[in-house]
């Protein structure tokens, strides 16, 4: 009998991943609404695959791959997100993750790559990245954004978003002088002036 461990903090997200899987054979299907149930209910129930968004409360999905990646739990896992694959694929790739698909793609893609991890293989976009489609400032941001590390990247996020220090240091669950020591890296790293050029930047790239 097949187990997956679908993880989304959206309800209705987790219905409609849960009938694809359902149609691909899945008898066994567990659900997670934040990042930090993972691993536990991973090393419980053990499942033959972990669909996985990035973006959750309590723990992101890239530090979810992390701790994936740096326990002994093994298992496969599809990331389904809506995050801009231009930035996050690549990372999620690294971080062990055999598969990324984006929910703005039809349902056929998630049938697909669940079909060919499920099989073995992975089930990536292939992206025209490669500077001929993007213009000099597209490209030089998109190198400023993959200079980020994955933690960067997420504070960047929430402060683009206009979360306060407060809420990102207790959201992470880190000290309100180590965000803001990130805050002051982010602007001087994306050479920007202050949180307001920060928040344009992200919307620039899709990030927010």
């Amino acid at each position: 009998m097949l187990s997956v461990l679908v993880v989304d903090d959206h309800p209705v997200v987790r219905a409609a991943i849960k009938i694809v899987l359902k149609q691909e054979g899945f008898n066994r299907i567990y659900e997670a609404s934040s990042g930090n149930e993972v691993l536990p209910m991973i090393r419980e129930h053990k499942p033959d695959l972990v669909v996985l968004d990035l973006v959750m409360p309590s723990l992101d999905g890239l530090s979810v791959l992390g701790r994936i990646q740096a326990s002994d739990v093994r298992c496969r896992v599809l990331v389904f997100t809506s995050q801009e694959p231009m930035f996050y694929q690549d990372r999620c790739r690294r971080a062990g993750a055999e598969a990324y698909v984006s929910k703005t793609n039809d349902l056929q893609h998630l049938h697909k790559a669940v079909h060919a991890v499920m099989a073995g293989y992975t089930y990536f976009a292939k992206l025209s990245s490669n500077s001929v489609s993007l213009n000099p400032l597209q490209r030089s941001e998109k190198e400023m954004i993959d200079g980020l590390s994955d933690r960067e990247l997420e504070i960047f996020r929430h402060l683009a978003r206009g979360a306060k220090n407060k809420v990102i240091a207790e959201a992470m669950h880190l000290s309100h002088k180590t965000v803001s020591t990130y805050k002051t890296r982010l602007i001087d790293k994306l050479n920007v002036e202050s949180l307001v050029h920060l928040s344009d930047f992200a919307k620039r790239n899709h990030l927010i």
